[in-house]
């Protein structure tokens, strides 16, 4: 298990939705992919691609068409396909990933201040390495979330562009999520 903070290099991550995109992220100057695609049948395949060009790889595990988002899915990613870790909007299944000796992050949704306030207490109960917030374009949340958790903070969702990004961080995101091949680079 690797801690996040020590994984990321490159502070903009490659959100990889479509499997015609992963050669972008593997040119890209990008060291850390969240795969948000695949199924059983390619997963691993997909997975060792990325880890062959250097780079940390995240699955999805609500994405992963063909295995299910449950502990056993979990346990059967973590022995068969071996990622860097997982991303998951589900607490149990951030607790299995660390039982397996994987790194988690926990993807929270921010559409109002109580989201915020269960999005915090589930990070407490789950204990992830990073929390995804989305959308990723509110700096002025993603500052209140830095302060109201020590765990490292990746913003993800509707960011567009290079000022979005930059926005992001300054905002104290560790790094944020792009599904744009163009801002890999």
């Amino acid at each position: 298990m690797y801690p996040i903070v020590d994984i990321v290099e490159h502070q903009t991550i490659a959100a990889v939705q479509k499997e015609a995109d992963l050669d972008a992220a593997l040119r890209g100057r990008v060291n850390v992919v969240f795969l948000l695609t695949g199924s059983l049948l390619n997963v691993h395949e997909l997975t060792g691609r990325v880890k062959e060009a250097g780079k940390h790889v995240f699955l999805h595990m609500e994405f992963i068409e063909g295995i299910a988002a449950d502990r056993s899915g979990v346990a059967y990613v973590a022995q068969h396909v071996r990622p860097t870790g997982i991303i998951s909007t589900k607490s149990t299944l951030i607790k299995a990933a660390k039982d397996c000796g994987l790194s988690a992050i926990q993807r929270i949704f921010l559409i109002d201040r109580n989201a915020v306030l269960r999005g915090i207490k589930a990070v407490e109960q789950s204990s992830p390495d990073a929390i995804e917030v989305m959308p990723g374009i509110m700096p002025r949340i993603i500052r209140e979330m830095t302060n109201m958790t020590p765990l490292p903070i990746i913003a993800g969702g509707l960011v567009g562009n290079q000022r979005e990004i930059d926005d992001g961080l300054e905002a104290g995101a560790l790094a944020v999520s792009v599904g744009t091949p163009d801002l890999w680079q």
